[in-house]
């Protein structure tokens, strides 16, 4: 890909992850001091540099445990920053779980519990029930994570399957008022189901998470599914009166990160088009619908006009069939990069907001209508190449892969397109 084409598609990228940025999002929503202690719980990708930014903007005692992915910790003065496995949990995350329930132990109705809270947590938070281990808590994680199910599904069945999700934090915390702010990384930013929502109860049901593991064939062992029949696995109810007077706000979300990137097309007088800031599905059909789209631009100046920028978020999923390396941004460029091949003025970038897409250090990649060439002049096939999940690979090959490092938040997928 050219540089400047490259240069600019980074610069939405860069502008997307500005709108999300911790300290800018937060202080919209500060809270009023309490009579009594102020403590700060969180978990997610972002959670510590949410902390850090807390810290800096808050006058007066405070302290807290926050939990984040390996690698992604900052420095805080007051608040501890534990770090723990993400995609699958690990025995770090245990204990990551047993210091939250033990920071918001023991408080009173005069004091504020600050749950900072984004994408990410509910690996980072393992806490199976009573009678499971950690190894249970991974199985079920792996058996999701290979399902193809959406973020939304997963969430569901992972609440309960927990001591911990599904608002069970909150409840640990009372009578003390919890306010909860979210960077939401959920198609809808809907609160409750990021991170599988701590401090957040939902409605969803056990007869809820029964359905789905029938729908998406997860093979979950007997013992595990005699949980999800028993009574043990509802959750709290929604209108519990310890939830009463706790407050939830999306202080981030896909949405405004898009309309960022938008302003920034408009500086270099380039139309955008936001499709959509909540998309799912599979991440190689995906692919495949916005390629239509470019294509149908190219050829017939339909449905927009050129030059155009299509922009795009939400969160897509890959059901594993191969033993590659890649994540879901990668597998949609490379079947976008497919259909496209030999198309000449389209230029993209999917990437993932928190700098890390899938399990390698790249946060996604670029393409245009010559990615395919290259990856074939490497001695590759791109479609065996997707057909195995091994999108890495080929964009490796092609030298497209987006290695921004970690970007301290998380608001889901990015993507943008360049129809000259």
């Amino acid at each position: 890909m050219q540089a400047d084409k490259q240069a600019f598609l980074t610069s939405l990228f860069d502008a997307a992850i500005a709108a999300a940025d911790p300290e800018r999002s937060l202080l919209e929503f500060m809270p009023e001091k309490p009579k009594g202690r102020t403590v700060v719980i969180g978990a997610g990708k972002g959670a510590a540099q949410l902390a850090g930014a807390f810290e800096e903007n808050w006058d007066g005692p405070l302290e807290g445990v926050v939990v984040t992915r390996y690698g992604y910790a900052v420095p805080c003065q007051r608040i501890k920053v534990l770090e723990a496995s993400h995609p699958l949990p690990d025995a770090s995350g245990i204990e990551a779980a047993a210091q939250l329930f033990q920071a918001v132990a023991n408080l009173s109705e005069d004091d504020l519990v600050v749950a900072l809270i984004c994408g990410g947590g509910s690996a980072l938070l393992p806490a199976p029930p009573n009678g499971f281990e950690l190894q249970d808590e991974i199985a079920l994680n792996e058996a999701l994570l290979a399902s193809g199910a959406p973020i939304s599904v997963m969430n569901s069945i992972r609440k309960h399957f927990s001591r911990i999700k599904g608002g069970r934090l909150a409840l640990a915390a009372a009578p003390a008022k919890v306010v909860t702010l979210v960077v939401s990384d959920v198609p809808g930013d809907v609160p409750a189901q990021v991170a599988s929502g701590p401090t957040i109860p939902d409605c969803s049901t056990r007869a809820d998470a029964l359905a789905a593991i029938e729908r998406h064939a997860l093979k979950l062992p007997d013992r595990m599914m005699r949980h999800f029949l028993s009574g043990e696995a509802n959750a709290p109810a929604p209108d519990a009166p310890s939830f009463q007077g706790n407050e939830v706000h999306v202080i981030a979300s896909a949405g405004r990160s898009l309309e960022a990137a938008s302003r920034v097309c408009e500086q270099h007088r380039i139309p955008a088009v936001i499709l959509s800031d909540a998309l799912e599905g599979e991440a190689r059909e995906a692919g495949k619908f916005h390629a239509a789209i470019a294509k149908e631009v190219v050829s017939r100046s339909r449905p927009f006009a050129r030059p155009v920028v299509l922009l795009s978020g939400g969160e897509t999923t890959v059901t594993m069939r191969g033993s590659g390396k890649g994540g879901r941004n990668s597998e949609f460029l490379l079947s976008f990069a497919i259909e496209i091949d030999g198309t000449t003025d389209v230029h993209a970038i999917a990437a993932d907001t928190d700098g890390i897409d899938g399990s390698e250090d790249n946060a996604g990649a670029f393409a245009d209508g010559a990615t395919i060439s290259e990856i074939r002049r490497a001695g590759k096939d791109a479609a065996a190449l997707l057909a195995n999940n091994d999108a890495w690979t080929a964009f490796s090959l092609s030298g497209g892969l987006f290695v921004p490092g970690p970007t301290g938040t998380n608001v889901n997928d990015f993507r943008a397109i360049l129809i000259e």
